[in-house]
């Protein structure tokens, strides 16, 4: 598989400068493809805690059933990301992975890590940073859902996908894909299908965003940054402290 066309490759390259040798090992964790269709479970809350999947195309969240019966969206996947970071302690998975839309993962077993981790002690340390800044961004969202108003959580949202989205698309100004239904945005967020509806609608009146089918244009995105008090997690990271080379 080539590289050149690896979106990990291009998110890892965005933080440190990768060698051939990182590279070949990226490229290992790709190396098998399976495509899911829209609407399917990959594993389930339970399951053996065996593989890790690479996102190559599409989009897919992960989520917890509520006592209740409600779903609780926990995190939405993009190309580019490693899926299963959380779970590598465990021996049984702690949520569900379903898809979006139609994708391509790249699964990979847990003991793939190794030879990373004995052979490029920078690509190691910029994994780990990965994964504990994903704490942050989480404890940033559980900050949205519990202390801000429907609007504020929205825009939360818009912003953190956009930022992310910015990593492996270095053309992307001001306009995203957004392949996730009100329901599935509700579950993500703590709201009702019928609020996502009213705070899309006002959002777009009031002149922040324009909706045009599954794109969305975000308008003004200082302003709203400033209403969510959004803060970039994904455009810089301190890599003082890896490993020299």
């Amino acid at each position: 598989m080539s590289t050149h066309s690896s979106c990990l490759v291009t998110k890892l390259s965005h933080y440190i400068a990768l060698s051939e040798g990182d590279k070949d090992h990226l490229a290992s964790l790709e190396k098998t493809e399976r495509g899911f269709d829209d609407g399917v479970e990959i594993y389930q809350n339970g399951d053996t805690a065996t593989d890790l999947f690479v996102v190559k195309t599409g989009w897919l969240f992960s989520y917890t059933d509520l006592p209740d019966g409600r779903r609780q969206i926990v995190k939405i996947h993009h190309p580019g990301d490693i899926i299963g970071f959380p779970d590598i302690a465990l021996k049984r998975i702690t949520t569900t992975l379903r898809t979006a839309e139609s994708v391509i993962l790249c699964p990979f077993p847990k003991s793939s890590l190794d030879v990373i981790l004995r052979e490029s002690p920078r690509l190691s340390a910029l994994l780990l940073s990965i994964g504990l800044r994903d704490q942050v961004v989480f404890i940033d969202l559980l900050r949205a859902m519990g202390r801000m108003k429907a609007q504020e959580r929205v825009a939360y949202m818009l912003l953190d996908l956009i930022a992310r989205l910015r990593i492996t698309n270095h053309k992307m100004t001001d306009t995203i894909r957004l392949p996730l239904t009100q329901s599935q945005i509700g579950d993500y967020l703590g709201l009702t299908n019928v609020y996502i509806s009213r705070t899309f609608i006002r959002m777009e009146e009031d002149g922040y965003i324009l909706r045009h089918g599954s794109g969305l244009q975000i308008l003004r995105e200082d302003e709203l940054a400033e209403m969510s008090d959004f803060r970039d997690r994904y455009a810089e990271m301190d890599t003082s402290w890896f490993p020299e080379r």
